[in-house]
């Protein structure tokens, strides 16, 4: 039959001050928390003669008490997990006041951990005013404590309290220590790279394995968009919006006034951020920092936490300071592009200079061949019939000749063809005597040619010479481009510009077409795709068009061929 201790079965006052002086004795000469809680707990058990106790500790990021250490219980009932307010120790956690519970089956707060206890003394861990965790006994026996109990037991808790804040301060330190040595290590890495997408990433898994986060993303900032740049993690299936606009989501809040920001639950909140939002991220909170260096802002970096997460002001400036080390080695990684872009430009400035003074030497031998070239074209003249056929391919040779004697001037003035060279010119004429002059070799080699659209259009203003050089240019590597054949259409048109009408000439082939990788440098000088090529073709057509206020595009280039459009105004 159950039954209650006896007045003279309770542990004297002596006894009690004996525990209390050995208790804080250990707790003041051991250097392991752990063990002083080991040893609070068996005084305890000792000296109130409890059957089975436990002390259970707060966590701080969901609440809930997770049993630190037990004495008594087996290791299935330790690993018990208790709510706020769940059971007698989840009461006396959410209200802070001591339960003396003489028999637990007439207590309907009582949530069974081990079989057979009857009666149980539950009191609060306090630390600067807070409920840290709760020092439990249980009893076998019914009614087994007394109020002189609580007394006792609460004064050992404020010992206990003590170790704990012992255990909670060594860990604050190792961990910040771990997290400092990491992030030095993180800014030390990032400090290396070079190349702005790694530094990205590498922004992204440092920050993710120093907050121990499930995911994190960063977005690039573009003008007024958000790029999802790079993403490190596993969402679970939830996935974010690649493309963000500054204007419809908090981001840009984050982007634009460099705050950071946090969700608390991704799932209830109004933020634009995922295409798809499922579990466990819809239930997670999110930290959103801006990546900037001094006045200039990069992009925004995304935390995805392991669940409902309160972000610490400490995790907040820890990520602030590494995405302070990743915006530096970006700004860093921008100015190293500039710089090798200058010594690009310094060494292409080089070989221009070399190739200009080669070419004034080798104008200056071309232009005797072309004077007596022009006089023996003017006495093959002589003895033909004014409807000689031969006559037109002598106006054409007379005016290639005078061509290139201008362009013999130009490389020996060093200078450029001025507007006082420049006359009105039919653009859908010119294709016309371009295709005249690469007929033969377009045949020989079974391309089919047209020149389309209407062939009355508006006079550009252009010197002649050099247009014909764009269109010769153009048609040969578009014959480059077939070496089985093809076809090869000319399109002029007239459509509206941003100042009033331009004159619109679109280059068909069917040719192989131009790899992704080389597409961005087609136009610039030097830079060739082909063995036998100089470099200089489209770089020469692209200045002849900006010359003539008109500029040149690749329109459009795949396997089934490639599409070139340049444009001129129309003479007013």
């Amino acid at each position: 039959m159950p039954h209650s201790f006896k007045s003279q079965e309770r542990p004297g006052d002596a006894r009690v001050l004996d525990c209390l002086y050995r208790v804080g004795a250990f707790v003041n000469a051991t250097e392991d928390p752990r063990e002083a809680l080991d040893f609070i707990l068996a005084e305890i058990v000792q000296t109130l003669g409890a059957s089975s106790a436990s002390i259970a500790l707060v966590e701080p990021a969901t609440g809930s008490l997770r049993i630190e250490v037990s004495n008594g219980l087996d290791a299935e009932s330790a690993k018990q997990i208790i709510l706020q307010g769940q059971g007698i120790t989840g009461w006396v956690a959410l209200y802070a006041k001591p339960q003396r519970i003489p028999d637990v089956s007439k207590d309907q707060r009582y949530v069974e951990i081990r079989q057979g206890i009857r009666s149980e003394l539950a009191v609060p861990m306090e630390l600067m005013g807070n409920v840290i965790g709760v020092v439990n006994c249980d009893s076998d026996r019914l009614d087994a404590f007394t109020e002189q109990d609580v007394a006792f037991l609460s004064l050992l808790t404020n010992e206990a309290s003590k170790a704990v804040g012992r255990i909670w301060l060594l860990r604050q330190l190792r961990s910040k220590a771990a997290q400092l040595e990491a992030l030095v290590g993180a800014a030390q890495g990032l400090a290396r790279e070079r190349d702005e997408p790694g530094i990205s990433l590498d922004l992204a898994r440092h920050t993710r394995a120093l907050l121990g986060a499930r995911a994190c993303a960063y977005f690039k900032l573009e003008g007024r968009d958000l790029i999802l740049t790079s993403l490190d993690g596993d969402c679970a299936g939830s996935v974010f919006i690649p493309k963000l606009s500054v204007d419809v989501t908090s981001l840009g809040t984050v982007a634009t006034r460099r705050r950071t920001l946090v969700v608390p639950i991704a799932g209830k909140t109004e933020e634009n951020l995922f295409s798809k939002l499922i579990d466990p991220v819809a239930s997670s909170s999110l930290l959103a920092v801006p990546v900037r260096y001094e006045d200039d802002t990069f992009g925004v970096l995304v935390c995805v936490a392991m669940g409902a997460y309160r972000f610490s002001d400490d995790d907040k400036h820890l990520v602030t300071a590494l995405s302070s080390f990743g915006a530096s080695s970006i700004q860093n990684a921008r100015l190293y592009a500039k710089v090798f872009a200058v010594e690009e430009g310094l060494r292409r400035s080089e070989r221009l200079t070399a190739l200009g003074m080669l070419s004034a030497e080798v104008a200056h031998e071309i232009r005797n061949p072309l004077t007596v070239m022009k006089l023996l074209s003017d006495t093959l003249a002589q003895g033909m019939g004014t409807h000689d056929p031969r006559l037109e391919d002598l106006g054409v040779m007379r005016e290639k000749i005078s061509h290139m004697e201008g362009v013999v001037s130009r490389v020996l003035g060093m200078s450029k063809a001025q507007s006082g060279a420049f006359k009105p010119i039919n653009l859908r004429e010119s294709a016309d005597k371009a295709m005249v002059l690469l007929r033969l070799k377009l045949q020989q080699l079974g391309v089919k040619f047209a020149v389309e659209g209407e062939p009355m259009i508006p006079l550009v203003e252009g010197n002649p010479g050099q247009i014909q050089q764009v269109f010769l240019n153009l048609m040969l590597n578009a014959v480059q481009a077939m070496p089985a054949g093809g076809n090869l259409v000319v399109k002029v048109d007239v459509e509206p510009g941003p100042q009033g009408e331009v004159v619109v000439i679109r280059i068909a082939d069917t040719g192989t077409g131009i790899a992704p990788e080389i597409l961005p440098k087609i136009f610039e000088s030097f830079f060739t795709s082909r063995e036998d090529g100089t470099g200089l073709g489209l770089a020469i057509v692209k200045r002849i068009m900006r010359d003539h206020r008109g500029d040149i595009i690749v329109e459009s280039t795949g396997p089934a061929g490639t599409v070139f459009k340049l444009w001129m105004p129309a003479a007013k």
